[in-house]
């Protein structure tokens, strides 16, 4: 499949960067995408980030958001949101969950759409449906078949304490392609990668090194050859 992801609004600190509750839309939209991302094409995909960087205004991020998913043809277009609105941040033992926008019940994302409100459910949110929001400018503007993903909520603690970016994009990838990403364990395969710095006819330089090297926060030690 060919695929264009991206992350909803732009970065924290600039106009038009999203919800903001005990964490922030921008920051973790960012986190998941990167990851939905990776694990598409460690799947095979064809995959885009069409996330804005530097937008103007609130018009200016999504006119710079469609126009680079236009710019591809796509199978589907995925955005990553989260949602706001629950006003629970002492949390009240019940997630107001997850649920994922299309233009219109006959859009070609609907099968999509119902995957993915369902795996990310299956994590513990709640299941909040398949919602058809025909007012929304990149779900009327963008050429191929869109879906809005919205996570969970940023302001209901128990969204919140449940939500965690990796399980979140593997429920993502999973929706959409049916498979769960492969992840390499490098740090089980027994190998080990030794870097050196230097080499001294004085152990004494040798040794300043070595404290310059702790001091950056580096491991070091001092081998004779």
């Amino acid at each position: 499949m060919v695929i264009n992801v991206h992350a909803g609004h732009n970065p924290d600190g600039k106009t038009a960067c999203g919800a903001v509750g005990i964490i922030k839309e921008s920051t973790e939209a960012r986190k998941v995408k990167d990851k939905v991302v990776s694990k598409l094409k460690s799947l095979g995909h064809t995959v885009y980030d069409c996330t804005c960087e530097d937008g103007a205004s609130q018009t200016d991020v999504l006119n710079k958001i469609v126009a680079k998913c236009n710019r591809h043809t796509a199978d589907l277009d995925v955005s990553i949101h989260f949602n706001a609105g629950a006003n629970d941040k002492a949390g009240n033992g019940t997630t107001t969950g997850t649920e994922v926008l299309v233009y219109s019940s006959t859009s070609g994302s609907n099968n999509y759409a119902n995957k993915i409100v369902k795996a990310v459910s299956a994590t513990g949110f709640k299941n909040r449906g398949v919602k058809v929001r025909n007012d929304l400018y990149y779900l009327k503007k963008v050429k191929a078949p869109a879906l809005l993903v919205e996570c969970c909520f940023v302001d209901d603690r128990d969204d919140v304490k449940l939500y965690d970016a990796e399980k979140m994009a593997e429920a993502i990838v999973y929706g959409i392609t049916g498979k769960k990403a492969e992840v390499k364990d490098t740090a089980s395969s027994g190998t080990v990668y030794k870097v050196q710095v230097g080499a001294y006819s004085k152990k004494e330089n040798a040794e300043t090194m070595q404290k310059k090297l702790k001091l950056a926060g580096f491991d070091a030690v001092v081998v004779k050859a």
